[in-house]
């Protein structure tokens, strides 16, 4: 019985070079499939995109050279690390008073009533103390003084229909209940 030739090969010594390189070809392709099961899982989040990676390394060499193409350019671990790093840094940011101009992106103090950049107005003046108020303050915390131009009417009107809702309480539990 002759024995099973490979392209051709009659030759067993040609004929075992043969099976070895396309042993360790197979062996490379299947290598390469779980490498980008294995690299699609760390970068990827979504299960479905990561079977279709693998799929597409199961065509031999082809599939992962794609895939090295066009997979992510980073780990999910280090963008949830950066991002954690940065929200971290806002944090020390907004802790140590660091403001900008909402105009001009320059930095100012938190006390600054106009940007010395641009020159717009950041906040009004207290007219009594004279010093910074926000403009969402009905008074000043500093001197408790009422703000120009805003009213404190609706306080007013929580405060009575409270008093009412108060009131109407204690009357119907004084009436006997018949």
């Amino acid at each position: 019985m002759l024995p099973f030739a490979i392209f051709g090969i009659n030759s067993s010594g040609l004929s075992l070079a043969v099976n070895l390189v396309i042993l360790c070809l197979v062996v490379i392709w299947i290598a390469l499939v779980y490498w980008t099961y294995a690299d699609a899982r760390r970068r990827v989040e979504d299960p479905m995109l990561v079977a279709c990676a693998t799929a597409a390394s199961l065509f031999p060499f082809v599939g992962t050279f794609v895939y090295v193409i066009v997979r992510p350019p980073e780990y999910l671990e280090d963008v949830r690390e950066r991002e954690l790093e940065m929200q971290a840094a806002e944090a020390r940011l907004a802790e140590s008073g660091y403001h900008l101009c909402p105009h001009c992106d320059y930095e100012v103090e938190k006390d600054f009533l106009r940007c010395p950049s641009c020159l717009r107005k950041l906040k009004d003046p207290c007219t009594s103390c004279g010093r910074p108020l926000d403009p969402s303050w009905k008074i000043c915390p500093y001197c408790e003084a009422e703000v120009p131009g805003q009213s404190t009417a609706s306080r007013r009107r929580r405060r009575r229909t409270s008093e009412t809702a108060e009131t109407a309480a204690a009357e119907s539990a004084a009436e006997p209940t018949s």
